[in-house]
């Protein structure tokens, strides 16, 4: 009886092991998948690396300076790095589908509702703050920055100025996904657009402190640059968050007038 028992235990135990192992090799799967469908993309993307170059330089170009490399291997590690960021820009519609197919049988209906929705919306508004950057307020920091300093003859390095640009650009597509953080928060409840309100003062400072921590440089100018497109989606999240309220109310009182017919 004792083996008996225990092969049933083993048994038993292989059974429950099987779910997980089948989970870990579809990981394995999306993830060999999703770095293919990059390394792919990245090198069509290195075929047209010196057009996204361009378009990168493209504002100190129009100053009339030219980045230079300092080391042989500059200037070509700085394109393999560009194409491998246009590769997984080019290939995260399919990354993205591949770790969507592989969540999405853990998730509730509701919550499939609310990941459509969502995702999407946050793609736009990340696309939407790199490209509000890069037309309106990048092109303002470099030529202030660089005129500002006055008396020295700029000789931007293609690598620093790649780095330059990724880490102005990137926290303006965060910084523009507040409203979205803030939908949701108001939509669970822990937010209301009163507690937003009276805490403006609040977020004055921690703008300016959070803008001083995510421009690349340490001048004022730069975080002020940041600062300003912050209080504003500051005030937007104001404006969603009065939204969301306003339809929770309207349906509370929707169901409490169908309770009191009945």
């Amino acid at each position: 009886m004792p083996e008996n028992s225990s092969h049933e235990e083993q048994n038993e135990e292989k059974h429950e092991a099987m779910p997980l192992l089948k989970h870990l090799e579809e990981l394995r799967r999306v993830i060999i998948v999703s770095l293919v469908v990059i390394t792919v993309a990245s090198i069509a993307a290195f075929f047209f690396v010196d057009q996204i170059l361009a378009v990168l330089t493209k504002p100190v170009r129009d100053l009339g300076y030219t980045p230079v490399v300092t080391a042989i291997t500059e200037g070509i590690f700085t394109k393999f790095k560009v194409a491998l960021l246009a590769g997984a820009i080019l290939a995260s519609p399919v990354v993205l589908w591949q770790f969507w197919r592989f969540f999405v049988p853990a998730l509730y209906p509701y919550e499939k509702r609310y990941v459509l929705k969502l995702v999407p919306i946050s793609i736009l508004l990340f696309a939407g703050g790199v490209l509000f950057a890069y037309f309106a307020v990048f092109p303002l920091a470099v030529y202030f920055l660089i005129k500002l300093a006055g008396g020295f003859e700029p000789m931007l390095t293609i690598s620093k100025y790649f780095s330059f640009t990724l880490t102005f650009l990137i926290p303006f597509g965060l910084i523009f996904e507040f409203p979205l953080v803030i939908y949701f928060l108001a939509q669970i409840g822990v937010v209301t657009p009163e507690w937003l309100m009276r805490n403006r003062k609040y977020s004055i400072v921690s703008t300016f402190i959070l803008a001083a921590m995510l421009t690349p440089g340490p001048d004022p100018l730069s975080q002020m640059i940041m600062a300003i497109p912050m209080l504003l989606l500051y005030e937007v999240g104001i404006f969603v968050a009065k939204i969301v309220v306003r339809k929770k109310r309207a349906k509370l009182n929707e169901l409490a007038g169908e309770e009191g017919t009945i």
